[in-house]
């Protein structure tokens, strides 16, 4: 079966998460760089990583790669890209991208040239002077960085962040596949308790339940290869029911919510029967400083941090008080998730180990308490 080379886009800090993944989906050639993981494989790898990883963004065919200093290097390269084994001659195939560090840096200038040797390349091939683009959705991106160009093709459409369970969430939701990388380095098993005091969308305490449960991210949901005509149905038929024959219906997994925000609780219970994970969910509305502290659990958290000055006093009250109420007992494990720089102070203690992520554009620290 045809061998193709992929490129998944992910936070950055989760690297090393996400190739772990694809090494336990068989993926070949693994390898991390920089916000993303660049891997090889069939078809069936194609739909698998779609509907399987938990921390990636997408799942990006990778074109090709080439050097550009000047927009006739860009433009060459484009053209000598194999855009026909993909894209059909009535097929939609926009452009977008970004550049950092390059001598090409205007990304709209970039764009227009990419678009231009896109259509040059196919008009050569199809012998047509004009594209309708009224077929389906052909997404290319590229890249720029240090003026290395990579160009890609979008396989997935929406974000894979988007599982299908949070239509509404909260005002400060943490993204699906970065609560997922959190959920990966605290190891939670299928038989973990877990817990979230500041629940609001339930996202932590769903894709724990999901990945303690082994249902894949994004089960229910299409992607914009399926629509391309390339790849055969029989194929994402195949892995749909490979990942819900690995689904551990008998899993020991149980999951603790609680919100000061009653509307926020509803949410949760609502989210997580979306995602066919709430008789593993109690969820009630409870104020921090109730918290209770349990052995043998896995405790995650996205406390509010406020972005004006009474908001921020209010979040360092909140710390203190979480200060408190985190308890070191046996089993027990923190996971905080939070951009204030001076949050172990706040909080009374060092963390055991830290973690530079980033929440969206949000530089943050996971802190993690474990001894």
């Amino acid at each position: 079966m045809t061998q193709l080379t992929y490129i998944a886009p992910c936070h950055f800090g989760l690297e090393s998460v996400l190739a772990g993944e694809l090494k336990r989906m068989d993926a070949k050639d693994v390898r991390a760089d920089n916000g993303k993981v660049e891997f090889s494989g069939d078809y069936h790898l194609l739909a698998r990583a779609n509907i399987g990883l938990r921390t990636a963004e997408r799942v990006l065919i990778k074109l090709g790669s080439f050097r550009a200093e000047s927009f006739e290097e860009l433009f060459q390269g484009v053209k000598g890209l194999p855009l026909e084994d993909f894209i059909g001659k009535k097929d939609a195939f926009p452009v977008k991208g970004w550049s950092l560090n390059s001598k090409l840096h205007s990304v709209p200038d970039c764009q227009a040239i990419v678009k231009k040797a896109a259509v040059e390349r196919l008009k050569a091939h199809y012998g047509q002077e004009w594209f309708s683009e009224t077929g389906p959705l052909h997404q290319i991106q590229f890249s720029i960085l240090k003026d290395e160009v990579t160009c890609m093709l979008d396989t997935s459409g929406a974000g894979l962040h988007k599982r299908g369970y949070r239509q509404n969430s909260n005002d400060a939701p943490i993204k699906e596949t970065l609560a997922a990388g959190i959920i990966d380095f605290a190891r939670v098993k299928d038989y973990s308790r877990v817990q979230d005091p500041f629940c609001g969308s339930g996202t932590f305490l769903i894709e724990a339940a999901t990945k303690a449960l082994n249902i894949p991210p994004c089960l229910r949901r299409k992607f914009s290869a399926q629509n391309w005509g390339l790849f055969p149905e029989s194929v994402w038929q195949e892995e749909r029911s490979r990942g819900l024959d690995l689904i551990k219906r008998d899993s020991d997994f149980f999951a603790y919510g609680s919100d000061l925000d009653k509307n926020a609780v509803e949410l949760t219970k609502a989210n997580a029967k979306k995602a066919g994970v709430l008789g593993k969910l109690s969820v009630i509305t409870r104020d921090i400083k109730d918290f209770e502290s349990h052995e043998q659990r896995i405790t995650f958290a996205n406390p509010p941090y406020g972005e004006r000055m009474l908001e921020k006093q209010q979040a360092e009250e909140i710390y203190k008080v979480m200060g408190r109420v985190f308890r070191r007992q046996e089993g027990n494990s923190y996971y905080i998730i939070t951009p204030h720089e001076k949050f172990e102070r706040i909080f009374g203690r060092p963390a055991d180990k830290r973690r530079k992520l980033y929440n969206g554009m949000l530089k943050c620290q996971l802190y993690m308490y474990f001894k």
